[in-house]
């Protein structure tokens, strides 16, 4: 479906009602936070990334006065520490994170809601634990294959929309390495060198943030300059991309059989330049019982009008279940 929505502001900002640490192995710990209705229906949201952690916004998407609104940051992100690390953080460690957290918290199913590597993770938590999941709310599909992976960070993709940021992204890696640019990142950004990790960082985080937006979005640019934040989001990103998401490539669409009797909506920007919507009408053709969206005047962001507008129409749509 593709028709025009009056479009819809995020619910008021709120403070969490409680916040803590878990502890998932002897490494890691994770800060999870809840907000909302303590007694209300529980959802996860799962942030992008991977790497990329949660903000306060977040909690907006949601009718506070009917969720239960969990927010976790994945291993080495936003909170979560040690920042940035690599060890032990694979697509199936975060999978048994997000349900150590729902045991953790005493709640029998929660709505999945997930953006981006969070449809992602979205899909590799609901096919391995269908029966924890009330619906799905997917944006921004990405399934880690092979193709989406060399349509953004090599040649021969997004470079023919962003010639003038692709510049930017490739002028950190000497010419003799540009054959498998993701390959030449991860060893910069693994470097013990730690003024060549932030400087590949801010270069790798820039490129995304630059095609993460129909109109490009300024203040989130300036993201790119900090130092913390784009090592956690470059490091881990490019630690998974080049080990294909630890997983088989095509697993995620081969398993969709496993959820296809849990309520879905699939919301997708037409222009998406991160992630293309070729992924998310393929899962559509899988998953035909599961609403599906094309939003024709976005691209990838969660926060552009469209995309947002249609997002928290999904969130009331599943708030009573």
């Amino acid at each position: 479906m593709t028709e025009p929505v009056e479009p819809r502001q995020l619910y008021p900002e709120i403070e969490p009602y409680d916040s803590g640490i878990l502890a998932v192995s002897d490494l890691h710990k994770l800060y999870y936070e809840q907000s909302g209705n303590r007694t209300g229906n529980p959802v996860i949201f799962i942030h992008g990334g991977p790497g990329g952690g949660t903000s306060p916004n977040d909690r907006r998407l949601f009718d506070p006065e009917i969720y239960r609104i969990i927010l976790l940051d994945q291993r080495g992100s936003g909170q979560s520490t040690p920042a940035a690390e690599l060890t032990d953080n694979t697509t199936w460690h975060l999978v048994e994170d997000i349900e150590k957290l729902r045991k953790h918290l005493g709640i029998e199913k929660w709505v999945v809601f997930g953006g981006s590597w969070g449809s992602t993770l979205s899909l590799a938590y609901a096919e391995t634990h269908p029966d924890r999941v009330k619906a799905l709310i997917l944006r921004g599909i990405f399934t880690l294959s092979r193709r989406e992976l060399d349509w953004l960070y090599e040649d021969g993709g997004a470079c023919m929309i962003y010639p003038d940021e692709w510049e930017k992204y490739i002028e950190v890696i000497p010419e003799e390495e540009r054959y498998n640019i993701s390959s030449a990142y991860y060893r910069r950004l693994t470097s013990e060198d730690e003024n060549v990790r932030l400087k590949a960082a801010r270069a790798w985080c820039r490129w995304e943030l630059a095609t993460s937006h129909l109109f490009m979005n300024q203040d989130l640019m300036a993201r790119s300059e900090l130092d913390v934040w784009p090592l956690q989001f470059a490091r881990i990103e490019c630690h998974y991309f080049i080990h294909g998401g630890f997983m088989k490539d095509g697993h995620l669409l081969a398993n969709v059989d496993k959820i296809r009797h849990i309520p879905g909506t699939i919301i997708q920007g037409r222009y998406d330049i991160v992630c293309p919507a070729e992924t998310a009408w393929k899962l559509h053709r899988q998953w035909p019982e599961a609403e599906f969206y094309f939003v024709q005047d976005a691209g990838h962001s969660a926060r552009e009008v469209g995309i947002q507008t249609r997002l928290l129409d999904a969130t009331d749509k599943y708030k009573n279940l």
